[in-house]
């Protein structure tokens, strides 16, 4: 049986299809994902057959079932990762930079919204010839267990979009393999003191309920504003607005902001373009919260206050 975030799925679906019949092609998987990775600061014919790791990262991410519940072809999870090799060895570590973009159908629209962007600068791997990725949760891959992390964390994201806290168990899973790098002495996925942007940092407060406020804030704002835009925008511009307030007094009772930076870094723009149509002393109101939590885009909410 259908849980509640596929059924709203569904009916947004059927709203942009315009109840047309559509061909059954059977269930599929959870991704929709696209990979690219970039080989220019990679030299030499031994390392030519990397190229074949493309192809491979794409069918081990959309072949693979990463969870329980049935997604039908339109529900899939939109996501690209543009993968940059850094450095290599004779024995074919590679050292290497990752991106990821996921996207977010907006409700009641036939357009879409960015709903994470981030990056992780410090990845190294091994990849010999003829390597083969497979999946297993319970063994560590300095390969794998990296899509592996960051697949999850993507699933949390969209699940908290769609149900309140509803990626929680996929935060959980992410945390499981964390851990099993941090045990295993990998790079890059060690515990850091200080300002932690990275793996650790990410998971800690993905995983801390001081940080839910804001995970529920990150849902409001999808729901109740994004989603509901278009059938009454003053009332989305409101629901926008106290989820903006949620944020602001989550990030003055938390130490770390990069579960903040994520969000505005990705967002400032539709944030932006959404509060545009609201009257002068809403957008007023909106600017000087937004100046406050996300000051490092202040420069563009500026135009909120013409």
């Amino acid at each position: 049986m259908w849980n509640i975030i596929q059924k709203q799925k569904y009916v947004f679906f059927l709203a942009v299809a315009g109840l047309l019949a559509i061909p059954v092609h059977g269930l599929a998987q959870e991704f929709n994902c696209e990979v690219t990775i970039n080989t220019r600061q990679i030299s030499g014919t031994a390392y030519e057959y990397v190229n074949e790791l493309e192809d491979a990262l794409e069918s081990y991410i959309n072949r693979n079932r990463w969870t329980d519940d049935t997604f039908e072809e339109f529900e899939r999870i939109k996501c690209q990762i543009q993968i940059a090799l850094t450095s290599v060895d004779d024995q074919f570590n590679y050292t290497a930079e990752a991106a990821f973009s996921v996207r977010r159908p907006i409700y009641n629209t036939i357009q879409e919204s960015a709903a994470l962007v981030l990056s992780d600068n410090n990845w190294a791997f091994g990849y010999p010839r003829n390597k083969n990725l497979v999946f297993d949760e319970l063994q560590f891959d300095d390969l794998t267990s990296f899509i592996d992390f960051y697949m999850y964390v993507i699933l949390g994201y969209d699940y908290d979009s769609f149900d309140e806290l509803g990626g929680t168990r996929f935060y959980n899973q992410a945390r499981d393999i964390f851990e099993l790098g941090r045990n295993s002495g990998a790079s890059g996925w060690g515990r850091s003191i200080g300002a932690q942007r990275n793996r650790n940092g990410l998971i800690s407060d993905l995983t801390n309920p001081n940080y839910q406020p804001l995970r529920v804030a990150y849902y409001r704002y999808h729901r109740y504003g994004l989603d509901q835009f278009t059938l009454n925008s003053q009332e989305a511009i409101r629901e926008v607005i106290e989820a903006l307030g949620t944020m602001d007094e989550t990030k003055r009772r938390t130490s770390n902001n990069y579960l903040f930076d994520i969000f505005f870094d990705t967002k400032y723009t539709e944030i932006v373009a959404m509060l545009q149509s609201a009257d002068i002393q809403t957008r007023l109101e909106a600017y000087n919260l937004l100046r406050d939590v996300d000051p490092s885009h202040t420069s563009s909410y500026e135009r909120l206050q013409n």
